[in-house]
């Protein structure tokens, strides 16, 4: 055994915890990485564990809720089990590192968004009963030559294209905890990439706080287009998927990527936040109602078998019931293929929490669910539009006890959209790509059958 080592102590056992983001866990997988690189044995049983890391997220209210209740729930492990070292990361702890160290006395470690390559020996110093933190600037990248601990079943992964965002949307805490915007350079995601294929990946999926601007940063212009040729020529590569398009963004050099190169999945999610002029302007969005509709028809006029994917916020300050109503209008209208609702959460140290004319809790709800069950009417007639169609498909699993099979189609990003439920003798396996015939429609899924 190396004598470092031997100093350091061995450590049995160590439970991880992401939350938040598919970006947060990229960066929770690198840390997974470091640490089974260093010898630290993975434990999926908290009460087993030696130390504990929490990778947080604050994003919105619920999001940080949930982070400070995880927190708190794993340091009871250290009354009970054989907790020694509590590691919290992520968004969370770098906003809130020293209401952390000042609230939870149990956390004995704190580490920011761009400093986790510090995790292994933040690991060796709660063991050694040291307290210890590590924020470096919002600039540039943490340092990884270790392999990724791929936590999505080895057939998918995320491939984070840049950190952090330059947009400052006015409710918005992201520039605040990831810095502004900063590409990864082309060579090394090519580089990534390659190394997650030779693992079993067949699906990449590209993700940043906004992928449209990859490049301006390092190269003097958007080079979103480039990485995509790059990708599309690597072997045993099946699909690339986009996501977080600002839509102000999406120009023509990228829709003649798309259709150029065959392994990109025609399946953009778009952001719009807001449909409205007055509120899209008080939000600090750069898109008028005109121009997503010019947007999203010009999509759909060159690209015709494209899905998209949106977001919008319910209750922003100053929302009215007409400006509700201009945006159930607009989804009326655009027949999104999906659709996520959310209320506005107001966050401190954002222009927005000090707006006046703030909507109240009820209503803000009340309008998400009101978009919800309109998208949920649109979601199902576009699924019943796809019935008699043939579409391929990516095993994802098999329902239980049954010849039953658990699948995504072009249309479908891991965790947010729907499956198609595909019947079959044939054995399957997770990963194996199949060409089915749509047979039966839900509200968000589908069900096939093996195409002749």
């Amino acid at each position: 055994m190396p004598e470092n080592r031997q100093k350091r102590g061995i450590v049995r056992k160590l439970f991880f915890i992401s939350l938040g983001c598919d970006k947060n866990l990229v960066d929770a997988e690198y840390m997974l990485g470091l640490l089974a690189a260093d010898g630290i044995t993975i434990t999926d049983d908290e009460s087993e564990a030696d130390v504990i890391v929490i990778n947080t997220c604050c994003f919105i209210g619920d999001a940080k809720e949930e982070s400070i209740q995880t927190i708190l729930d794993m340091a009871e492990y250290k009354k009970s089990g054989s907790l020694k070292g509590l590691i919290v990361t992520g968004c969370l702890a770098q906003r809130y590192r020293k209401e952390i160290e000042e609230e939870i006395p149990e956390v004995d470690a704190v580490l920011g968004t761009n400093s986790y390559d510090g995790i292994v020996e933040a690991v060796h110093k709660v063991l050694e009963g040291t307290r210890y933190e590590n924020f470096r600037e919002l600039k540039g990248f943490p340092h990884s030559e270790k392999k990724r601990m791929l936590t999505t079943g080895g057939h998918f992964a995320y491939l984070k294209i840049a950190e952090g965002c330059s947009k400052h949307c006015t409710y918005c805490v992201i520039p605040s905890i990831r810095g502004e915007y900063r590409s990864v350079p082309l060579e090394e995601l090519v580089e990534q990439a390659r190394e997650l294929v030779s693992l079993g990946v067949k699906e990449l999926i590209l993700v940043a706080q906004e992928t449209t601007l990859y490049g301006l940063d390092l190269y003097g212009k958007k080079s979103l287009g480039k990485l995509l040729d790059e990708l599309n020529q690597i072997s045993g590569l099946y699909w690339i998927r986009i996501l977080y398009c600002y839509p102000e963004e999406i120009d023509e050099e990228l829709t003649d990527a798309i259709l150029r190169n065959k392994k990109v999945c025609h399946y953009l999610d778009i952001p719009i936040q807001h449909a409205c002029n007055a509120i899209l302007k008080k939000m600090g969005r750069r898109t008028s109602h005109d121009d997503l509709v010019s947007i999203i028809e010009g999509l759909r006029k060159k690209i015709p078998d494209i899905c998209i994917r949106t977001t919008v916020i319910c209750g922003f300050p100053g929302e009215t019931d007409e400006m509700h109503e201009e945006l159930m209008q607009f989804v009326n209208d655009m027949e999104f293929d999906r659709l996520g609702a959310f209320v506005y959460s107001p966050e401190e140290n954002t222009p927005a929490v000090s707006f006046p004319d703030q909507v109240d809790e009820e209503t803000k709800l009340c309008r998400r669910d009101a978009v919800m069950e309109l998208q949920q009417e649109i979601s199902f007639d576009k699924n019943e539009e796809i019935k008699g169609c043939e579409l391929w498909a990516m095993i994802e699993g098999q329902v239980a006890d049954e010849n039953v099979y658990i699948g995504r189609t072009y249309r479908d990003a891991p965790e947010v959209d729907g499956y198609v439920f595909i019947h079959t003798d044939k054995v399957l396996i997770t990963g194996d790509f199949v060409k089915v015939k749509i047979t039966g429609a839900y509200e968000y899924d589908l069900i096939g059958e093996i195409a002749e």
